[in-house]
């Protein structure tokens, strides 16, 4: 099973919540004293500053040629937070807290994490911490609001006051430029212990994650590197500093982590970034279908009509799918021991975008939004036909099959 990796605060998170609570500033900055002796008393204007730090970078293509754990770490980690949650949900009523990990993304005191360790329950029962606190490295707490969440992609942007602080903005790279192989970094909190650094390779890319919605979240990296509870919403970085993801899955039965951890690919990050900044809210398309994927022996079995693409299974009633006319099957087949409806479409370009995989179709509507209209090619008796449909917004929950 997957398991979110943000777990409740332990008794001393909890304190250092407690301790945090005061008025928020930065701890090197305090008040000129004046002396008794000293007459008149004159007023004194304390003037809290920002200080954004800079790191010259390794060049593009670092990550692939050299690999420095601890030059990644002294360079970075100043910008990795610990978020500690409170007034969260219980799954038994009342209110619990939560820790986690993010990462500073700008000077103006922005903060990215995962949505699931500011948030409890998912689908429509999804509801924001009552408080939330940002931790840095060099000791300072500060509170943070909410400036939104994707439940879709796990992604969460924070904002706090930046007066009196040193941030740290780590980069964020790109998802093209992540392969099999190259070692990756993560930094976070796993269990409280704040500031852990843990390193592996990328396992596999274009992996598909469960989200706080029913809906997967596609293009998700799969990483060795150690990642497990509290390392929720902490960045996974290539060679060269940049984030490539923010951990936010461990695929276990155990309980901890053994060794298949997840990140939310940046470039999703990037998309969810990009809206919260906008109005705190995301907005997916939704076309109203589930499909499953074809390969070379289910086509031999039950003859699609196709050899590559997307094979509707389901179309949502009422949905965009179906207003266009898009068809499921009809009839039912048993095929390897699964059960496929047979004798519906299956889609193999969305815009010109070939689709072979599930993920494809995914992808392919990642950058459009509701109201969009597009050009869908299906294959139907054998023969393709063009398809327009005007695509929806997505529900926060996934249809039942």
């Amino acid at each position: 099973m997957s398991r979110l990796l943000a777990p409740p605060a332990t008794g001393l998170a909890a304190l250092a919540v407690l301790g945090g609570i005061g008025s928020g500033c930065g701890r090197g900055t305090a008040a000129p004293t004046t002396s008794v002796a000293e007459a008149p008393v004159r007023a004194t204007t304390v003037e809290r500053t920002t200080r954004v730090e800079v790191v010259k970078r390794l060049p593009s293509g670092g990550s692939r040629t050299a690999f420095d754990p601890e030059g990644i770490y002294r360079r970075e980690s100043p910008g990795i937070v610990t978020i500690i949650s409170t007034g969260l949900k219980a799954a038994g009523g009342g209110g619990t807290a939560g820790l986690g990990s993010g990462f500073v993304v700008s000077a103006d005191g922005e903060v990215a994490t995962n949505a699931h360790v500011v948030t409890s329950g998912e689908g429509k029962e999804i509801r924001p911490a009552a408080k939330v606190y940002v931790k840095f490295p060099d000791g300072n707490q500060v509170p943070a609001r909410i400036t939104g969440f994707d439940p879709y992609a796990d992604v969460a942007l924070l904002r706090i006051d930046p007066s009196g602080l040193t941030l740290r903005p780590l980069p964020l790279g790109s998802t093209q430029d992540v392969v099999v192989g190259a070692p990756v970094a993560a930094i976070g909190s796993p269990f409280g212990e704040e500031q852990s650094l843990s390193i592996g390779v990328i396992s596999a890319t274009r992996r598909s994650i469960q989200s706080l919605t029913g809906f997967d979240t596609a293009g998700a990296i799969q990483t060795d590197a150690a990642i497990n509870q509290g390392n929720s919403g902490g960045p996974l970085l290539a060679g060269d500093g940049a984030v490539v993801g923010i951990n936010s899955q461990i695929q276990t039965k155990s309980g901890d982590g053994s060794g298949v951890g997840f990140a939310v690919g940046v470039d999703t990050v990037k998309r969810s970034l990009a809206q919260l900044r906008r109005g705190g809210k995301v907005h997916y398309a939704y076309l109203g279908v589930s499909a499953t994927a074809l390969y070379p022996q289910l086509v031999d079995a039950l003859a699609p009509g196709t050899e590559r693409g997307a094979w509707v299974q389901t179309v949502k009633p009422g949905g965009p799918a179906a207003e266009a006319g898009i068809l499921a099957g009809s009839g039912r087949k048993v095929f390897q021991e699964q059960p496929y409806r047979v004798g519906g479409d299956v889609i193999v370009a969305v815009e010109g975008m070939s689709i072979a995989a599930n993920d494809d179709l995914s992808l392919a509507l990642v950058d459009r939004r509701p109201g969009d209209t597009v050009r869908v090619a299906v294959v139907r008796d054998g023969k393709r036909r063009q398809v327009r449909v005007r695509l929806g917004e997505r529900p926060l929950e996934a249809p039942q099959r």
